[in-house]
């Protein structure tokens, strides 16, 4: 079977449980993104097989977050933290920023490798003011040793650690610019001691395309007086505290009044 580039495939090997995007072919090796989840992995084009077609549908994902915009819109009126969401992949970043839209909130987005978020981050910072800043792509943890806290194990990790610390050269409280990093199995632990508020993967699993937007969304539409409910925040997210976990933060929406 031909295969080429933006493909639609999946793993014979893992019984083709996940769908991924064919990013590049170097002889025999294929090089893949995921489809829904933020993945990269790479496999022998002999291992592949090829998925005609694969649903984007956040409809589900879109209306348990909708339940949670339970404002007095009599009385109030209420200004949501502003987001910075910085990926690598640009139909994930479409998805999301069509997701903030549907939450009405204001959102920046820019795609940028992984490789060039560090590079990049305090320009964009200056140029946005955001409360919120979202680091994504793509990672996996690719196993060159048993430690989990080597980042070198991992594919974009390390690249995530030195956005964050590039931004908090910017902003060291973390009350004042609230940082979302990871992607499917990255360094957990390490993103959060360079800085991040929020981070995946707790369990090295991965994680949906819009969970790192779901976890901005719940901050900017929190009071900013008010400490977030941690846990019900996490929840929220497609694979809860296995995917995603994070710090105690307060919110960044202004509520005022009268309307």
């Amino acid at each position: 079977m031909n295969f080429k580039i933006g493909d639609l495939v999946s793993r014979k090997s893992h019984n083709n449980d996940i769908v991924f995007k064919i990013n590049n072919i170097v002889n025999d090796i294929v090089y893949l993104s995921g489809y829904n989840v933020r993945l990269c992995a790479d496999a022998n084009i002999s291992d592949l097989t090829k998925v005609e077609k694969a649903i984007i549908d956040d409809r589900e994902i879109i209306e348990k977050n909708l339940e949670f915009l339970n404002f007095d819109r009599d009385q109030y009126f209420y200004l949501p933290g502003k987001i910075l969401h910085v990926d690598s992949d640009n139909n994930y970043l479409k998805r999301c920023m069509n997701f903030y839209k549907k939450m009405g909130i204001k959102a920046n987005g820019i795609v940028l490798k992984e490789s060039d978020i560090s590079k990049k981050i305090i320009e964009l910072i200056n140029k946005y003011k955001p409360d919120i800043i979202v680091i994504t792509g793509h990672d996996s943890f690719v196993s060159k040793s048993d430690n989990k806290l080597d980042s070198s194990n991992y594919e974009n990790s390390d690249n995530f650690i030195s956005a964050i610390k590039e931004a908090r050269k910017y902003e060291k409280s973390q009350d004042k610019l609230i940082i979302i990093a990871g992607a499917c199995q990255s360094n957990y632990e390490e993103l959060i001691m360079a800085g991040a508020n929020f981070a995946s993967s707790p369990k090295r699993i991965n994680i949906h395309a819009l969970d790192p937007a779901i976890i901005a969304t719940s901050i900017a539409l929190s009071d900013k007086n008010q400490s977030i409910d941690l846990i019900k925040t996490i929840e929220k997210t497609k694979y809860g505290s296995a995917g995603i976990g994070g710090i105690i933060t307060n919110g960044t929406m202004y509520v005022g009044y009268p309307r």
